[in-house]
């Protein structure tokens, strides 16, 4: 689709800069967020209505925060085609609905590294759920917005205002691609620091 509305939004991120403002700005516009952990709290502390992940899932968050996102009900909600009738359908049977809207940025791994942290430290700042909903968001940029920097709040804002409260397909696709061109930078600094890092 070209135009694609935004009425349910998943909200994960580190840098909580903009957040309240992005959040309040979805929710004056009648937009589901959906958010995990700390940006949760954030949001509900900013006074907005936000339904934690753990009651969409039906699981807890569990392993200190390791296991949040990955479930079908996110992810077979981030994946589904809306173009294709046969993931509508499985969508309804399995009872998922689909995000139109994911909001990620990653633990900061970079900042982790400067200190000279630990190995066992090091590895807590790598994020697998992060990029997960990132790569999955951008894969399906036919069907959803990825939002992956604080930096592209304003133009996201400006759009939906400007364009009846959908995102073009253009708009999607350039957000596709600095979504891959941020998770390839990620994993090859992960991959550097551990190499020069000791047990």
């Amino acid at each position: 689709m070209d135009n694609l509305p935004i009425n349910r939004a998943l909200l994960s991120v580190t840098d909580k800069t903009g957040l309240v403002d992005l959040a309040r700005f979805l929710a004056d516009r009648g937009v589901e967020l959906v958010s995990t952990g700390g940006t949760e709290k954030t949001i509900k502390q900013a006074g907005l209505p936000v339904t934690p992940v753990s009651e969409v899932t039906g699981f807890p968050e569990i392993l200190n925060g390791r296991v949040k996102t990955l479930h079908p009900f996110i992810h077979g909600g981030i994946l589904a085609d809306k173009d294709n009738p046969e993931h509508l359908k499985t969508l309804r049977e399995c009872e998922i609905r689909p995000f139109d809207c994911v909001v990620v940025n990653l633990y900061n791994f970079a900042a982790a590294a400067e200190k000279k942290a630990s190995l066992r430290d090091l590895v807590e700042e790598i994020d697998i759920g992060g990029p997960c909903l990132l790569r999955a968001s951008a894969k399906n940029f036919h069907s959803i917005l990825v939002l992956p920097a604080v930096s592209h709040y304003a133009a996201f804002m400006s759009m939906l205002d400007s364009n009846n409260g959908c995102v073009s397909l253009e708009f999607r696709k350039r957000m596709a691609v600095e979504t891959f061109t941020l998770t390839s930078a990620y994993d090859r600094m992960i991959s550097e620091v551990l190499g020069k890092t000791a047990l």
